[in-house]
């Protein structure tokens, strides 16, 4: 991890502390020390802007990013940023289909994508096939039950 990460970690570590506005402005001149164009600069100006629940400010500085090249993990979490923030915008399908999109390269990241997609399909109004996946995707995770908690989400996505 570079300086210029760790310095950016630290401001995120200390959100509580700081308040929605300190941490834009810390984010904002962190992201000035690189090239305009730079996706994680990019990428953390919007972050800070969607966590102070500035989402109309955070869409084209994610899509900016993306557009740049942003790679790694950070580019699977702009997806799932950017996909809940056009959720709270009001744009559910298209953040459905963004996750759709991002799913196969999702990695770790993968129950992740899957809970933020459940949440637009509610916010779609497919509360049904919201449950299926997230249950389908909470079902590996327990100790016990997962075989029946796998067979209710499979009932669910059939009535769906």
């Amino acid at each position: 991890m570079t300086d210029w990460q760790e310095r950016v970690h630290a401001v995120w570590a200390a959100t509580d502390e700081l308040g929605d506005d300190e941490v834009v402005r810390r984010i904002d001149a962190l992201a000035a020390e690189r090239p305009e164009a730079d996706p994680l600069a990019l990428f953390e100006r919007a972050g800070a802007r969607d966590s102070a629940g500035l989402e109309e400010e955070a869409e084209p500085l994610y899509r900016a990013a993306l557009a740049n090249g942003l790679g790694g993990s950070e580019r699977v979490q702009a997806h799932v940023q950017l996909a809940s923030t056009l959720r709270n915008l009001g744009r559910p399908l298209e953040s459905i289909a963004l996750l759709d999109a991002i799913e196969p390269e999702a990695g770790e990241l993968r129950d992740a994508v899957v809970a933020f997609r459940a949440l637009a399909r509610v916010s779609a109004g497919d509360a049904r096939r919201a449950a299926s996946e997230a249950l389908g995707a909470l079902a590996p995770h327990l100790p016990r039950y997962r075989v029946s908690l796998a067979a209710y989400a499979a009932e669910l996505a059939a009535s769906a």
